[in-house]
């Protein structure tokens, strides 16, 4: 295949899949801006939604996790009403699609949007109702999409139990899985046990935010207390990897555990710049990790926080890691295969929508690389 970079505008072309993407961190500017304005919020930096958009591009990437999630005060605090849900949960939908995603799981916390009076179960169906609607609007305009939700649980809170058990109820409704994010620093994943068993013994689907601002201990526990299948980030593997003088890399345990057992990275570069895990975005080991070939996912994590898209995402790394089709086609296979979603449609969204995507843009009838 050619090793040719991709332009941005051929990018933004081809099929993608995306797992790690917050919906109250992915709210467009002017709905942020009237949703404010109909609950009679005023806590926004400005009303202008330009403005407001360099705000959180140029404010909310403060190179501090803790610090750059201060952001989501805002969106939060006008995402406590039903139609408001609703709106925000359409809209991603019609963003994604529009941007080229073909499968995405899109994650939120129950318990963050209660403050108003609304109860975890109004919550959840909303966000619900404005997927369906997104779905159904997208494929009308012929830009099919499948987007599923994930539960995610506060570490800081002590609610995961019950956010488990919501996710289990509507597993047939399009919740994909339960997730734990927050503050990892003095917030052990093990401090949630019981909502992990829960979605274990119920042979359902678990993700957890490990390895982004805290080491390695905060993977091993996600993967062997906690039993999760993908990491949310999963960065600091890398703490695990040694590179010598002569370029010879060495894995530690638990970078081979991962590698040998395929465990799902969700990488968000682009954010790990902004919340100062990494210096640039060249500094990232999401370069080293495809070529060692980890299965390796790109993802968004807050669009509006990082002022990105998928989109842009790959034609950043791609532009960085010099990236060609084989790889980016290597990455949208790899999401689609480690996605929360029965594995007979797994099977049917790459070979009905990746692959012969990435074959018609290439010009050719041959099939892009997939091996994972």
């Amino acid at each position: 295949m050619p090793d040719k970079v991709p332009t941005p505008e051929e990018i933004l072309q081809s099929p993608k899949v995306l797992l790690h993407d917050h919906l109250d961190g992915g709210l467009r500017p002017a709905t942020l801006v009237e949703l404010a304005a109909q609950c009679g919020y005023q806590g926004l930096p400005t009303a202008d939604p330009d403005e407001l958009a360099r705000w959180f591009a140029v404010t909310a990437p403060r190179r501090d996790l803790v610090r750059f999630l201060e952001g989501f005060t805002h969106t939060v605090a006008v995402l406590q009403h039903p139609v408001a849900l609703e709106r925000v949960a359409f809209e991603c939908v019609e963003d994604l699609a529009a941007d080229g995603v073909v499968y995405a799981e899109v994650r939120f916390a129950p318990e963050l949007h209660t403050a108003g009076g609304l109860e975890l179960v109004e919550v959840v169906e909303s966000v619900l109702a404005g997927f369906r609607a997104g779905m159904a609007a997208a494929a009308q305009a012929g830009r099919p999409i499948v987007v599923r939700a994930l539960l995610t649980a506060m570490r800081t809170a002590a609610r995961s139990l019950e956010i488990a058990e919501l996710a289990v109820r509507y597993r047939d409704a399009g919740v994909a899985g339960f997730d734990v994010a927050g503050a990892e620093a003095g917030y052990p994943p093990t401090q949630h046990l019981d909502a992990f068993q829960l979605v274990q013994r119920e042979n359902f689907h678990a993700t957890l935010h490990a390895g982004e601002a805290f080491g390695l201990p905060s993977i091993w526990q996600a993967l062997q207390w906690c039993n999760a299948e993908r990491l949310g980030h999963g960065v600091r593997i890398v703490d695990d990897i040694t590179v010598g003088a002569d370029g010879e890399v060495t894995l530690g345990r638990l970078a081979n555990y991962i590698r040998d057992t395929r465990v799902p990275l969700e990488l968000c570069p682009t954010s790990n710049v902004h919340t100062g895990v990494v210096a640039e975005l060249a500094d990232h080991p999401i370069g080293l990790l495809r070529e060692l070939r980890f299965r390796v996912t790109v993802n968004t994590d807050n669009r509006l926080m990082s002022g990105l898209t998928l989109s842009s995402e790959l034609a950043a790394c791609a532009a960085v890691f010099g990236w060609g089709w084989d790889t980016l086609s290597w990455l949208a296979i790899n999401a689609m295969k480690s996605a929360f979603y029965p594995f007979d449609d797994r099977l049917v969204i790459i070979e009905t929508m990746i692959k012969p995507g990435f074959a018609k843009l290439l010009g050719e009838s041959g099939e892009p690389d997939g091996r994972s």
